[in-house]
């Protein structure tokens, strides 16, 4: 009983406070002394022409602005496709030698097409292990991949790190495979 008294209050207190007066209210102190006669004639369609062609700019370059967006948006997927995960050995984060390829390939991406975007490093694990050791393992991994791709020239600076730790799995099948396939390094780019 108390929970519907309780309701019907809060409701009705929502429909008052919703009821307010919509009309704007205008200053009259703050109103330009100039007079009517001034803002008729051929001074008002100018002054509407102007009006009208800066709207008409400003919605140009808004939409210019979020085609641009929407294609480096489109592109950075693209990208992102083509950057490869970086996969780790078991309780492991040097870099193993059959992943050397890769690394040099996302470098030749990072440099190239994608040199006007930040690069960021997801470190990630397989279920064993605690939470606290596979978070701290995922950033080791991510920091491995990073300072592999500086000492092939990418700049430090366009490269952040995050560890997922065992939070973010490809596969979650309890086989030696899919516990592969998590112990890895994902690519993602930021603009």
């Amino acid at each position: 009983m108390k929970s519907i008294i309780v309701s019907s209050a809060i409701a009705a207190l929502l429909v008052l406070s919703g009821c307010g007066d919509k009309d704007p209210k205008v200053d009259e102190s703050a109103v330009d002394s100039v007079s009517q006669e001034q803002m008729q004639g051929d001074s008002a369609q100018e002054v509407s022409a102007v009006e009208t062609e800066t709207v008409s700019s400003s919605e140009a370059s808004v939409l210019d602005e979020s085609s641009k967006n929407a294609l480096s948006a489109q592109a950075m997927m693209n990208l992102e496709n083509e950057l490869l995960s970086i996969y780790f050995d078991f309780d492991k984060f040097n870099i193993r030698e059959d992943m050397q390829d890769r690394v040099s390939s996302d470098v030749a991406i990072a440099n190239g097409e994608a040199e006007k975007f930040l690069v960021k490093l997801e470190g990630n694990c397989d279920e064993w292990g605690s939470d606290e050791y596979n978070f701290a393992l995922g950033l080791k991994r991510a920091n491995s991949v990073k300072k592999a791709l500086v000492a092939e020239g990418v700049d430090a600076n366009r490269v952040t790190m995050v560890s997922f730790g065992e939070s973010n799995p490809v596969c979650n099948d309890k086989t030696k495979e899919c516990w592969a396939k998590n112990r890895r390094v994902d690519f993602k780019l930021l603009p």
